[in-house]
């Protein structure tokens, strides 16, 4: 496994990769990696001739007193996991790297698929994930790059530049890895108190508790709604962000509850924002 920390060495490698005819996957990291990444390489794996990995905690998605100086980092682990995973390249550069002092293009996708969920409580944050994205497209050159379903909003946003900004490749996404619990896995995690983490538990309950009642024939959004927000109200240090119920292809309103729905959670615990979701085919 080769390891490069600066995007030329990283261009070269992947055009070797390409003028042999191989195929490349990308998994997009902000490392301190877990079963849910290593769920994406193997993917990749499997789909794909070489696979890399990028790790990168991009500061341009964070916004102003959110957990960009805290968020967990090492690299010497990720890069074992990673080794063990058969990864073929980690792309993992330095700020510096990625964004001169005097950078200012910005890759943006508007529209009410970046203006609700996350995009509503975290302004910017798309746009700096699509800046990012769309470098590190033009950085590894894949054919193939995959996604977490958790970070489903993202993965919409991303399958709609590829497609309108006519990107040369394919996005994968990959199901929702949990914990035993049924705690959707995330690098924040391990902010969390054992109190926190029992009470996180309510995310995936109340997902579960919502698709019961459309399989039994609910269709009123605002019900479930009602009915998510109440269970997870009982956790004493949860701080509903969003419970929202939308159509599952482009975030827009539902009155009723039919095709492809999504339902997408971010509930705070302690300082800890987590999100959570769930697609449903009625």
């Amino acid at each position: 496994m080769q390891v490069f920390k600066h995007i030329n060495d990283m261009q070269a490698w992947s055009q070797a990769q390409k003028k042999q005819g191989l195929t490349i996957g990308l998994v997009p990291t902000m490392g301190y990696l877990h079963a849910g990444h290593l769920s994406l390489v193997q993917a990749a794996r499997e789909q794909c001739d070489r696979v890399i990995v990028s790790i990168f905690v991009n500061p341009t998605q964070f916004g102003a007193g959110e957990d960009f100086a805290d968020y967990p980092r090492d690299i010497e682990r990720d890069c074992e996991l990673l080794r063990q995973a058969q990864t073929d390249a980690v792309f993992a550069p330095d700020a510096r790297e990625m964004y001169a002092q005097d950078f200012n293009t910005w890759v943006e996708v508007k529209g009410e698929i970046t203006a609700k969920l996350c995009g509503a409580s975290r302004p910017n944050h798309f746009k700096g994930v699509t800046t990012v994205v769309s470098k590190l497209f033009n950085i590894c050159l894949p054919d193939r790059a995959f996604f977490g379903q958790k970070d489903v909003q993202q993965a919409m946003i991303i399958e709609k530049m590829v497609r309108e900004l006519n990107f040369p490749l394919s996005i994968v996404r990959v199901p929702i890895m949990r914990e035993a619990s049924g705690l959707a896995m995330s690098s924040r995690n391990v902010y969390l108190s054992s109190e926190q983490k029992e009470q996180a538990l309510v995310l995936s309950q109340s997902l579960q508790k919502a698709a019961q009642l459309i399989a039994a024939g609910e269709r009123n959004p605002a019900h479930i709604k009602g009915v998510i927000r109440d269970m997870i109200a009982q956790s004493p240090e949860a701080v509903i962000d969003y419970a929202e119920i939308y159509d599952a292809h482009g975030l827009s309103d539902v009155e009723v509850v039919q095709g492809s729905v999504l339902i997408a959670l971010a509930v705070k615990f302690g300082t800890t924002r987590l999100i959570d979701n769930l697609i449903v085919e009625v």
